[in-house]
């Protein structure tokens, strides 16, 4: 007999080398896609132009699954026709898909698993998903995490995968969630409660136990339940000998967490990467799609690894179009962002498509608009429709001029004729063939005839929502009559919340926060918790100390709470996106993108995408310590390729930029004194204009009224705006140079076309002495000055009359000077710096009442940079010419 070490390492091995399997449970088991999945099953209908199934497959492939059980009821011929004409049938793929048809009497997740054990399918840990799921996260680690785990403990029957989010992410469900408390050590789930949306949840009650054998826990709302399990060979079997297990979560994980005698342990995998979210719902239809396009699911992406096996080209702006060219776009059509277009698709002149989807063989008439649609096969949209926000299925026909407005939804092969407007949140499907009625039926049509019949009872009035010539049912909308004894999550109510493009606005949502419960008495056996929709870590702190006799307050506190929970992750999300940006070297357009995406997932203001881009320009910049001119170098090359973001993110507002700036230099703290360079950088950049700075200035929040008196907030953005001010007395000085240029150009050239006579030599004489009288009294600072002007001395000598005041000459200098810094300025418009911006608003201003104090002298240039350069240029032509002039005297 070997020894017992060999044999375990043996099994170890065995273990390894084991075929990964996993079960599909390809069936809803609900009617929230209906009249959608009347006649088909949910896990076929196409999303971004696969099946549902095909994207599960592809998820399960791309995370190393070898052996694919398919359980279905409904439909199951459709499916098995499915999956025998995709690419997963043939030997290439990889994958060993068996359809497993269950019984006509399973009508929950529950009957599946009890399905699963009578057929003895199942040899080994497997992954358990559903027929709606889309993801990229690495099962298999998930698996080997589980598999070690088993080593140590046999009682760890199951691994459920979620994956944090924050409470207004898009593809976490508003209407059926869940509350995990786990152990922060183990990750062990120690309690599970489901929560409901409509109504509200209003508390969930954890057992004493849970909270006497764990010091310390971890209760998240915080988690999105991925609904990617992986199971322990025996969990079929627990399903089998407890009849009442119906759902996997509300049922199965919550019985198993509360029972007595199974004595089993559930743990729970925090995925950090990757993407998982199922489609369950309309709403997470439109989600789901949205982030496809997206790519946040890459490499699961149409343009590579697209399930259904088409070739798509990507374009900037995630267009996607197939590749084959058999896609005719009009010239004057116009295809907007997010959109994915199907092969021998037509879209005609003027149809303006955006954020949609179109699947093949389909033709937008001339002048139709889609916005956020999804367009099955086959379908054709009249000339003037207009589509928004709604799911149109397959072999459709729209008469010209229809109006089809949010959450509509419409079955395949319906008819609606011209000038039909469908009333917000339709539901429409064609009307039966009475022929094949008759006819002997299964299950399934036997209950989408029970459907059906109900809806043919309610048709008044019909046609004036459809139009003339329709095939259509319409299906009644609000709550039904018999609710009361359904699934409180399919309640009318609750269902809104998982339906697309429902805000759900006139439902009371909020609650009374997450408080602990202090009437209970020592004997209860549970503590009670409030719990709210946002996400929540923790039973203790400021934020969660709600008054319960102000329900007001409350709500008003759950919302700022919510908001400022969401607005916390865009901004480091956006962090990050600029960060690799920065990194990476990307181009402007691409950063504007993902921005423009990150703001639209997260429902943001505009406001805090230009706050996120200016505050990391200005912090960005690198500083250099002790070398002005070198900060300015740094500034201006980095506003110079990062600047024309600021306008790129979906708006332009120079006055709010400036503002912007303004308020994030005052609270950076050591980078205040960038304000003035940063500025007058985006100034250059033609970002700014002086109007703008002038209508910033006159803000009131320019001068930081509303700030708290006193606080270091106010006191840096009263600095910037007195930075502002100095550069506002610049832009009036140079506007006066400008003038007073323009008057002595217009009285140079008659001066410059008199001939010189031959008096002007002693005049010359005069002037000189004159001239060095002057010097002498004003110092040799203004004989610098004054230096440039000798070369256009020919000027002076033209006989004109002039006082006898020794001020005559300076004029003239001033006038040559002014005249010369003109021609300048002209020769150089070819250079790059286009303006001569205020770089050093203080010292300007300085030398601007220099100026001014010697009235007789030349106006200064205004920026500093361009005053030297031009010094330099002309004191050598200067003193050339004044050695000429001596040797004429």
């Amino acid at each position: 007999m070997p020894p017992k070490g060999s044999s375990g390492k043996d099994k170890d091995i065995a273990d390894e080398d084991e075929v990964l399997q996993a079960v599909i449970l390809a069936d809803s088991f609900n009617k929230r896609f209906k009249p959608l999945t009347a006649g088909k099953p949910r896990c076929l209908l196409p999303i971004c132009n696969a099946t549902l199934l095909d994207w599960t497959f592809e998820s399960l492939a791309l995370a190393g699954v070898q052996e694919i059980f398919v359980i279905c009821r409904s439909y199951a011929d459709q499916v098995k026709a499915a999956i025998r004409d995709s690419k997963w049938s043939k030997p290439s793929s990889g994958l060993k898909i068996v359809p497993i048809v269950t019984a006509k009497d399973t009508f929950s997740p529950g009957d599946a698993m009890r399905d699963i054990y009578t057929h003895g399918i199942i040899t080994s840990d497997f992954v358990l998903v559903t027929g709606d799921l889309v993801s990229n996260v690495r099962i298999d680690e998930v698996v080997r995490a589980h598999k070690e785990r088993r080593r140590t403990n046999k009682d760890a029957i199951m691994t459920m995968v979620v994956k944090e989010s924050g409470a207004a992410h898009r593809t976490r469900s508003r209407g059926e969630s869940g509350v995990f408390v786990l152990d922060p050590n183990t990750s062990e789930c120690l309690h599970y409660e489901p929560v409901i949306g409509y109504p509200p949840t209003p508390m969930i009650k954890i057992p004493r136990e849970v909270l006497a054998e764990h010091p310390e826990v971890e209760i998240r709302n915080d988690l999105i339940d991925c609904s990617i399990d992986v199971c322990s060979v025996e969990v079929p079997s627990l399903f089998q000998d407890n009849f009442d297990y119906l759902d996997i979560r509300r049922d199965f994980v919550h019985g198993v967490l509360t029972s007595d005698l199974l004595m089993k342990n559930i743990y729970c995998y925090v995925a950090k990467d990757g993407y998982a979210a199922r489609v369950a719902d309309t709403r997470s239809y439109d989600a789901v799609s949205k982030d496809i396009l997206a790519r946040w699911t890459f490499p699961l992406v149409p343009d590579d690894n697209h399930p259904g096996g088409h070739a798509y080209e990507h374009l900037r702006g995630n267009k996607y179009i197939a590749k084959d060219n058999s896609v005719v776009l009009s010239r004057t059509c116009k295809i907007g962002n997010n959109t994915l277009i199907g092969a021998h698709t037509t879209v005609e002149a003027n149809a303006s498509v955006h954020a949609s989807v179109i699947g093949q063989r389909c033709k937008i008439g001339a002048g139709a608009v889609l916005r956020n649609a999804y367009i099955f096969d086959d379908t054709h949209v009249g000339a003037g429709c207009v589509v928004e926000g709604s799911i149109i299925g397959a072999r459709v026909r729209l008469g010209d001029r229809c109006r089809v407005p949010r959450g509509c939804l419409i079955a395949d092969d319906v008819v609606i004729g011209e000038g039909a407007k469908l009333r917000k949140f339709e539901r429409v499907s064609k009307k039966r063939d009475m022929k094949k009625a008759g006819k002997d039926e299964d299950a399934d049509d036997e209950e989408e005839d029970s459907d059906l019949e109900e809806v043919e009872a309610h048709q008044e009035g019909v046609e004036e929502i459809v139009g003339k010539g329709s095939n259509a049912l319409v299906w009644p909308q609000g709550a039904g009559e018999d609710e009361e004894g359904i699934d409180e999550r399919e309640s009318y109510n609750n269902q809104r919340l998982m339906r697309m493009g429902d805000s759900a606005s006139d439902l009371e949502l909020s609650d009374e926060g997450s408080t602990t419960d202090d009437d209970l008495s020592d004997t209860d056996t549970s503590y009670s918790m409030r719990s709210r929709a946002s996400s929540m870590t923790s039973v203790s702190g400021p934020s969660l100390s709600l008054s319960l006799s102000d329900p007001s307050a409350q709500t008003s506190a759950i919302h700022t709470l919510s908001s400022a929970a969401a607005e916390t992750e865009f901004r480091s999300e956006v962090a990050q996106s600029l960060e690799r940006a920065f990194a990476e070297g990307h181009s402007v357009e691409n950063a504007a993108v993902e921005l423009k995406t990150l703001r639209m997932a997260s429902n943001v203001p505009l406001r805090r995408v230009r706050e996120a881009v200016v505050g990391a320009i200005v912090d960005r910049v690198p500083l250099v310590a002790g070398d002005p001119a070198a900060q300015r170098a740094e500034i201006a090359r980095f506003v110079r390729r990062w600047g024309p973001l600021i306008n790129q993110i979906g708006g332009v507002d120079p006055v709010e930029t400036v503002e912007v700036l303004q308020y994030h230099c005052a609270a950076a703290g050591p980078r205040q004194g960038l304000f003035a360079q940063v500025l007058a950088a985006l100034y250059q950049q033609d970002l700014v204009e002086e109007d703008d700075i002038r209508a910033w200035h006159k803000s009131p929040a320019a001068r930081g009224e509303g700030l708290k008196p006193g606080s270091t907030l106010l006191e840096g953005v009263r600095k910037c705006w007195a930075v502002g001010a100095k550069m506002i007395e610049q832009f009036d000085a140079e506007s006066e140079e400008e003038s007073s240029e323009e008057e002595s150009e217009e009285d140079e050239p008659p001066k410059r076309q008199a001939p010189a006579p031959t008096k002007a030599a002693p005049k010359e004489e005069s002037e000189s002495e004159d001239e060095e009288s002057d010097e002498e009294s004003e110092g040799s600072e203004e004989s610098e000055e004054s230096a440039p002007a000798k070369p256009s001395a020919p000027a002076s000598s033209a006989p004109v009359p002039a006082p006898q005041s020794s001020k005559a000459p300076q004029q003239q200098q001033s006038d040559s000077e002014s005249e010369e810094d003109s021609e300048e300025s002209e020769s150089g418009e070819s250079e790059p710096p286009a303006k001569a911006a205020p770089a050093a608003p203080a010292s300007a201003a300085s030398q601007a009442a220099q100026a001014k104090a010697s009235a007789p002298a030349a106006p200064k240039p205004t920026g500093a940079q361009p005053q030297a350069s031009t010094a330099a240029a002309a004191s050598p032509k200067g003193s050339s010419d004044e050695e000429s002039d001596e040797s004429a005297e």
